[in-house]
């Protein structure tokens, strides 16, 4: 994996040219069920208008430098998406300081290897990019961080891709109680658990799903499933439950020194080597909100980013999949 980390205050030339080589690739999982599949740019404006009004001049913005054309537009409003699935897992650590740690399991070959740092609306952002403005982590400069992971449902409805709901969270939230109130509202088009943290280490999970009511709970830890195993085929596949059980677990013992709690997400159980059917673990992201620090962490490297001394850089990472 080639990893970016990119630095644009405002939408402007950057963000254009990682779009339009990105855009291909979308674009053709865009189409994957036909263009009729999808919604037009009238539903997505009019969701948007409805669900995150706050962020519809920057997605109008976006849009533009897009270049304009419709597919562009459908894409950008993640609104009804293709449906995709991941693993990941993600827990809170129980000492003082608010930190967390989040393990993300994909394919390489589907994802973007970009952080991006932003500055849109006057709200500085940091995060691992999904989208081209969508997040699947991240963290805003009032404090709060924000971690999903798939919520093991099938079931697909009318709602948005869950990572520009993240993007929103961070672009408009200062608390993990407004977090929670966002994620309690905006519709989403599958199933997700958001972890949510703030600098005061007030955190919950929202527990999402596109056919019934959001549930928030006070939940430290997330997996792949909600409150029961509804798919177990993905479940026994994932070891979501194993995962659940060994992070619940190390919450429950004595409060193990942080660098101790952040290992454990480098090794099994939490760590997956299922390269080879997409769900390898592909980066560990660990957030300090409080301070503005985000590192990614793979078992032989690890990437310091600082949002308020923020460089530019680059590095190639090698999984089995991409070796």
């Amino acid at each position: 994996m080639h990893w970016r980390a990119v630095d644009e205050a405002q939408p402007g030339p950057k963000w254009a040219a990682l779009f339009h080589e990105y855009w291909p690739d979308y674009h053709r999982w865009w189409l994957r069920e036909g263009e009729d599949a999808r919604p037009t740019y009238w539903d997505g404006v009019q969701a948007l208008r409805a669900h995150m009004p706050e962020i519809l001049p920057l997605y109008e913005e976006l849009c533009a430098l897009a270049g304009g054309s419709d597919h562009a537009a459908r894409f950008l409003s993640f609104h009804c998406p293709p449906p995709y699935l991941s693993g990941c897992s993600q827990a809170i650590w129980p000492g003082e300081e608010p930190v967390l740690v989040r393990n993300y399991d994909y394919s390489a070959t589907a994802f973007d290897s970009l952080v991006m740092r932003t500055e849109w609306q006057g709200r500085t952002v940091l995060g691992t990019s999904d989208g081209l403005w969508g997040l699947v982590d991240g963290m805003n400069d009032a404090g709060l961080a924000v971690s999903l992971t798939f919520g093991g449902r099938r079931v697909v409805g009318d709602g948005f891709g869950v990572p520009l709901i993240l993007r929103y969270v961070l672009q408009t939230c200062e608390t993990a109680e407004e977090a929670g109130r966002a994620l309690a509202r905006i519709p989403t088009h599958m199933s997700y658990n958001v972890t949510v943290v703030d600098r005061k280490r007030r955190f919950l999970t929202a527990l999402m799903g596109p056919d019934r009511p959001a549930q928030i709970t006070h939940a430290a830890v997330a997996t792949n499933h909600q409150e029961r195993v509804e798919w177990m085929s993905h479940a026994r596949f994932t070891a979501t439950v194993e995962r659940e059980r060994y992070l619940l677990q190390r919450l429950t013992l004595h409060v193990e020194p942080v660098e101790k709690f952040i290992g454990a997400f480098l090794k099994p159980p939490l760590y997956s080597s299922a390269f080879a059917q997409g769900f390898g673990t592909l980066y560990t992201a660990v957030y300090r909100p409080a301070q503005g620090l985000m590192e990614l962490r793979w078992p032989r490297a690890c990437w310091p980013l600082d949002m308020h001394a923020f460089v530019e850089d680059s590095r190639a990472i090698y999984t089995p999949e991409t070796v």
